[in-house]
């Protein structure tokens, strides 16, 4: 197990879950808390975890796989952004693609047990060893936003004094945070929105976490101070320490440098590739990586550049037999990530390393025992070639020490302590130079932080630029829907205008003042587009047909016997048609007493669905009509006695003969 310090003052939580599914039933966890030594266990709900976390506010809350916490992404980024701004949430298994917690737990010599409690406990205590990856959906940088508590209201005889009231306290709050973030040393952006008296709001954007900030969520009169981290595009997996395990590195020089880092149990650990870096750049890259163990190449012989690497690490070399083909290159990196040929083939140099000494570690790791650092003991046998135990015995003596040394009598060195005399003087010379050269690195990194100072202000202007080209895009766009709407508003207007005059005159000649009607007495017309049941069912759901009333049929040509007697039921005043009607239509609106008559001898005015006509005009339809009806009875009348006459000559006729 690699060792990591780091100093917890608060409980740690593991948590896996006992039954159910946070994407289904309500799921039950196993809760392990350990505190200052003591342990305690238990299975909550959901609910009671979050109370939990809320009250405690643990350091870390730990667990296998965070969305065994969150049904999908969103869910995680709730989940995160309810924590306290002190708790971490640790998934101990790695990033976004985990290893099991057997592994895990084995890998670092801590207790594993299938059962859900025993997860619980393994996952805390890998993260008290700074195990895992911290789980994040929000940046280092915070928004504090300083605004108004209450509203200002709608007026009154005292509203401006009470409007600049509030206001000035909003900007003196706002001077109070600014102060406090100065005294802080923190970097930060401001954005004030000033009104009368002061300032309506202020937002700060800090480079900080909220507990790293000077002020805290507040509400109290006049003002309110709400605090919001920024949210990321995606979840983030962060280590919790730097690693300096044992690795396997993979080199591909040339023009493009690129380099591999794989752990000791197979996994892609990093990829890097720069056109630019040198060997040092290189190298601080590698030594952030980890502690090589051996340095691969895919090609044999080793490169020279290749062979520089390893000598520098006191590494062990490792190259193919023959040059690695591209297809197997292509091959054994599909499974992984990288984003051009010269990482591939550091990477397929690396995991070809691997594959090789596979066998090698997994044998080395079954002989060793739990105390000793099974990283340690692989590096032992690579570097030495020698066994297992003999490996073990000088990690043994290693611990032991040497503390009889110093009473010792005076004695004549051998020739390997004097090796070792001239090499410890040869690294004080070496740190000796090692500290002009870092005297030097400060020189420079003195000079980057005042160009990353302008590169900071050249930024900040940038955004403030580009919030003033988003402000006008947004007063842009609110302008044209105004426009938009003034011109709608306008046609609408007009519309209204147009109808509000054809009313004035429809009131004229509806005015009961007969001076202004001429004497004149208008009724109304209730419209039906077509003689059809579809447009009486219209007419029916829109003005109503009912008793007396007068029917205008703009279209009557589709007048069945059915549709005539529907019409005949509603018994109408009078049935004005435009167009011929059917002789079943005619013949049922008779025999019911209907009158019927062309809408042309008639002079209807419409207004929308509104239309009127002078009442002496629908008289004179009916009069027409009565006239027609009685001589169409004559006519029927007639042809009956004819009729009759016609079959009594016929039967006196057969009665003489």
């Amino acid at each position: 197990m690699t060792v990591r310090t780091n100093a917890i003052d608060a409980p740690v939580f593991g948590v896996d879950i006992q039954s159910g599914d946070i994407r289904g039933d309500a799921p039950a966890y196993a809760l392990v808390v350990l505190d200052d030594g003591e342990i305690e266990r238990d299975v909550v709900s959901f609910r009671k975890l979050c109370r939990l976390i809320d009250d405690e506010e643990p350091a870390l809350v730990a667990t296998d796989n965070a969305y065994e916490l969150a049904a999908d992404k969103n869910e995680l980024v709730g989940f995160l952004r309810s924590l306290p701004s002190t708790t971490k949430l640790v998934q101990v298994t790695g990033d976004e693609r985990p290893e099991p917690l057997s592994r895990v737990a084995s890998r670092h010599g801590v207790p594993y047990d299938k059962k859900p409690m025993a997860e619980a406990e393994a996952a805390a205590r890998l993260a008290i060893a700074n195990v895992g990856c911290e789980v994040s959906a929000f940046t280092d940088t915070t928004t504090v936003k300083v605004a108004r508590g209450r509203s200002t209201g709608s007026g009154g005889w005292s509203q401006d004094r009470y409007t600049r009231r509030i206001h000035g306290n909003v900007k003196k709050v706002a001077r109070e945070v600014e102060s406090k973030l100065d005294s802080a040393n923190l970097d930060y952006e401001q954005d004030v929105t000033e009104k009368y008296g002061g300032y309506s709001n202020a937002i700060f954007t800090v480079e900080a976490t909220p507990d790293e900030l000077p002020v805290s969520t507040h509400r109290a009169g006049d003002t309110r101070i709400e605090i919001e981290r920024e949210q990321r595009d995606g979840i983030s997996y962060q280590p919790l320490v730097k690693r300096r395990d044992r690795v396997i590195v993979g080199i591909d020089p040339g023009t493009t440098t690129a380099a591999a880092v794989v752990s000791l149990d197979g996994r892609v650990l990093a990829t890097f590739s720069s056109r630019t870096a040198d060997t040092a750049e290189v190298t601080e890259w590698l030594i952030e990586q980890g502690r090589p163990l051996i340095v691969a190449a895919d090609v044999t012989p080793i490169p020279q550049t290749v062979d520089e690497f390893r000598r520098s690490f006191e590494a062990t070399a490792w190259t193919p037999e023959s040059d690695l083909p591209v297809d197997e290159k292509l091959h054994r990196t599909r499974d992984h990530e990288y984003d051009n040929d010269h990482e591939r083939d550091a990477l397929a140099a690396a995991l070809y390393a691997y594959d090789d000494r596979e066998d090698q570690f997994d044998r080395i790791t079954e002989k060793t025992p739990p105390q000793f650092d099974r990283e340690e003991v692989i590096a032992h046998v690579v570097a030495n070639e020698s066994s297992v135990e003999a490996a073990l015995s000088e990690l043994a003596d290693d611990e032991d020490g040497d503390e009889e040394e110093s009473t010792h009598e005076p004695r004549e060195l051998t020739s390997e302590e004097q090796r070792i005399k001239d090499l410890e003087a040869q690294v004080d010379r070496l740190q000796s130079h090692n500290e002009k050269l870092e005297a030097e690195l400060a020189d420079r990194e003195e000079t980057i932080d005042e160009y990353e100072e302008k590169l900071s202000e050249a930024k900040r202007e940038e955004r403030r630029e580009a919030r003033e080209r988003r402000a006008v895009s947004r007063l842009k766009r609110e302008t044209d829907r105004l426009e938009r709407e003034r011109d709608e508003a306008r046609e609408r207007a007009d519309e209204l205008e147009a109808k509000l005059d054809r009313l004035k005159e429809l009131w004229k000649l509806d005015h009961s003042d007969a001076a202004v009607t001429g004497d004149r007495n208008l009724v109304s017309v209730k419209i039906v587009e077509q003689f059809t049941n579809r447009a009486l069912d219209d007419a029916e759901d829109e003005v109503g047909l009912t008793r007396g009333d007068i029917i205008y049929f703009r279209d009557a040509s589709g007048a069945g016997r059915s549709t005539a007697e529907r019409v005949a039921a509603i018994e109408p005043r009078v049935v004005l048609r435009g167009g011929g009607l059917s002789d079943a239509a005619d013949e049922v609106l008779f025999d019911a007493g209907i009158p019927v008559g062309p809408a042309e001898d008639v002079s209807i005015q419409e207004i929308d669905e509104l239309a009127v006509v002078d009442d002496a005009e629908i008289e004179a339809v009916i009069d027409d009509w009565e006239e027609r009806a009685e001589a169409r009875e004559r006519e029927q009348k007639a042809s009956m006695v004819d009729e009759l006459i016609s079959e009594h000559r016929a039967d006196t006729k057969s009665g003489g003969s």
